[in-house]
């Protein structure tokens, strides 16, 4: 008997089919100004109920339990509370000029897959000084005037699960999502608010200006920081690095259970969620080379949010570096887009 070749039997090819007969709700395609701000005011109430569940706000009891002096910058290791029975440590790296006492520009380094905070801190995962496809972030921030933080996400650095814990081979992130999902939580939400207690810690700190406060990661970190600074207004400006593309475009090794958000394509997709980081200035980041984010399906997307920055009136504050090379980051121009968009304090949303 002969196979009937339009019945479906992977879970790959189900997304593929539903992908192309999706029809998302609130999929941008507005014309004038007004339709911006209508769609943004919607979509941006969805965004919050896909989000769902956060937890509880408790007193951060911050604590540095390192220190460090360095010819160039200052690193300390901190941990604050961001819930009743969570804690989260991070690298802070900050500038060590005698001379400068003031308050500086802040940025939030999101770390991709890997060891978590440590290579954001110029620090490999057998302890020694190093430079992995994050190119020591962190650390260039510092040297370049800016109070630098790197938390570890769930999942990764000192907060990944024990091996007694681990009978199998598997993946950590898809394993917290289901154990969160329990509980009734997301955990790119409860990633998200691990972020937004970063801020509440950078906001504790004499060495800060609050107005001035910035969000980039590649990979894992370039899905934190653009869905945190989609849902928290305190970020003044962003660089989302080997990340922007369609979900359905996404092969199962481009995504995780840290990725994920229950809901998203029947209203849009991550242009749509990058949308509302408008009209605050986003700096889209594309490796040429890049085989986890293909750059011919990256731009397709960043197309799609060029045109919600153009309708807001305000495509200048978008930008693209599509560069020479893979599934990294691409500093120079992360550090030149900060230096524009982070000197001056910002007067709009």
């Amino acid at each position: 008997m002969e196979k009937n070749k339009n019945r479906v039997f992977t879970v790959s090819e189900w997304r593929d089919r539903m992908v192309e007969h999706c029809e998302p709700k609130l999929s941008f395609s507005g014309r004038t100004r007004d339709d911006y701000r209508n769609w943004r005011r919607r979509f941006k109430k969805e965004f919050r109920r896909l989000l769902g569940l956060f937890p509880d706000s408790v007193p951060l009891q911050s604590e540095i339990i390192e220190r460090k002096v360095f010819p160039t910058y200052l690193r300390e290791k901190v941990v604050f509370d961001s819930e009743r029975f969570m804690s989260v440590p991070a690298w802070v790296c900050s500038p060590i000029k005698s001379s400068d006492t003031g308050k500086h520009p802040a940025v939030i380094c999101c770390h991709g897959h890997g060891h978590g905070k440590d290579a954001l801190g110029g620090i490999l995962s057998n302890g020694k000084p190093g430079v992995d496809y994050q190119k020591r972030l962190a650390v260039e921030l510092a040297e370049n005037g800016y109070v630098a933080i790197a938390p570890d996400w769930r999942c990764f650095g000192e907060r990944r699960e024990p091996p007694e814990h681990l009978s199998h081979p598997r993946d950590l992130c898809d394993l917290a999502h289901i154990t969160v999902e329990s509980f009734g939580y997301n955990l790119l939400t409860l990633d998200i608010w691990d972020g937004m207690k970063t801020i509440d810690y950078l906001e504790s700190r004499n060495d800060v200006d609050h107005s001035r406060i910035g969000c980039v990661g590649c990979s894992l970190g370039g899905t934190i920081s653009m869905f945190l600074s989609a849902a928290d207004q305190r970020i003044s400006a962003a660089c989302v690095s080997g990340y922007l593309m369609a979900t359905g475009k996404c092969s199962f090794s481009g995504t995780c259970g840290s990725q994920t958000l229950p809901g998203l394509l029947a209203l849009g997709d991550r242009a749509e969620v990058a949308g509302l980081i408008c009209p605050r200035p986003l700096l889209i980041q594309i490796g040429e080379y890049d085989s986890t984010f293909p750059a011919c399906h990256a731009l397709k997307e960043y197309e799609r949010l060029q045109h919600i920055y153009r309708t807001a009136g305000i495509d200048d504050r978008l930008g693209l570096d599509r560069f020479d090379g893979c599934h990294e980051i691409h500093l120079a121009p992360i550090l030149e887009w900060f230096d524009r968009w982070l000197t001056e304090r910002r007067t709009d949303d």
